[in-house]
């Protein structure tokens, strides 16, 4: 049998080789500036100095990381920016979790009105001072905990959450786990988190990276450098142009002052960014599927 195929009419044709140049467009304008980063990060310090790097690195040297390892701040940024990802993450999903399925119960009373002071605290807020002297009321000031608690739970994915579980988890399973003796503990613990790993996962990731991004809390709250966060620490580098030379020991003698910040600038993004690049891979099945289900209803 002869399989017959519809013409493409020539406007047809024409919108997608318009589609083609434009989505051309947006990518080499996204991955020239990543392509960019990498390539200065191993390249010599006179050649990002004098501007001879445009695509690929000139006079490869790894001067640059070397200098990011040996740098204290970096190894303790790194180190506590990890800390504030893993932990905050938690329990911002388990605040989540415990926020979005009881709203999402139909026999939940008054969940109206515990939908509307959350939705109510998204639209409006005391600002950054009094969250500043609420923060230093409770002890909280220049310690791990003004990283992790202000910020606890996210109402937009709680609100994702709760329409998630409204739409998957049918009344007619809890109504048999209830027959079969399940608490609400039970069925959260045993059918309705199995149940939900797409939208976890999503969640997980929008709570994991705005930690790891996250500077402007540290720089409000924090005051020792111990406790500062990679971003900080980055913010300091590329911002105020503050690095510390005495700190990086014996590559000072390999590079010019100068030359040796601009790798360092380089290579710290790059750094910096490594750690969501690998993680993300192996959530990027759930995202679509998990973000398309838990919008479907407000």
């Amino acid at each position: 049998m002869e399989h017959s195929s519809i013409k493409e009419i020539k406007s047809d044709r024409w919108f997608t080789i318009i589609n083609y140049v434009i989505l051309s467009l947006f990518l080499i304008t996204i991955l020239y500036p990543l392509i960019y980063v990498a390539s200065s990060s191993i390249s010599s310090s006179e050649a990002v100095i004098s501007g001879r790097v445009w695509l690929w690195p000139v006079s490869p040297t790894l001067d640059g990381y070397a200098a990011v390892f040996k740098h204290k701040l970096i190894w303790s940024g790194f180190s506590n920016s990890l800390y504030y990802t893993v932990a905050g993450t938690l329990i911002n999903v388990i605040m989540t979790i415990l926020a979005a399925y009881p709203l999402s119960r139909r026999d939940f009373y008054g969940k109206n009105v515990f939908m509307f002071l959350f939705v109510f605290t998204m639209m409006f807020s005391g600002g950054l001072i009094p969250t500043y002297l609420l923060v230093k009321d409770l002890g909280l000031l220049n310690t791990t905990w003004s990283m992790l608690l202000p910020g606890a739970l996210g109402v937009w994915n709680m609100i994702i959450t709760r329409t998630y579980f409204q739409t998957t988890i049918p009344d007619e399973l809890l109504e048999a786990s209830q027959l079969d003796g399940c608490t609400d503990f039970q069925f959260v613990w045993k059918i309705v988190l199995p149940l939900s790993g797409p939208i976890i996962a999503v969640i997980t990731l929008f709570y994991a990276v705005g930690h790891w991004n996250s500077y402007f809390n540290a720089l409000i709250y924090l005051k020792t450098q111990s406790l500062f966060p990679l971003q900080l620490v980055l913010r300091d580098i590329l911002v105020q142009n503050d690095v510390a030379m005495n700190m990086l020991m014996d590559v000072q003698e390999q590079a010019k002052r100068e030359g040796l910040r601009e790798l360092l600038k380089y290579s710290l993004i790059v750094v910096a960014s490594v750690p969501l690049l690998i993680v993300y891979p192996f959530v990027q099945k759930y995202f679509v599927k998990g973000i398309m289900i838990g919008s479907l209803k407000g």
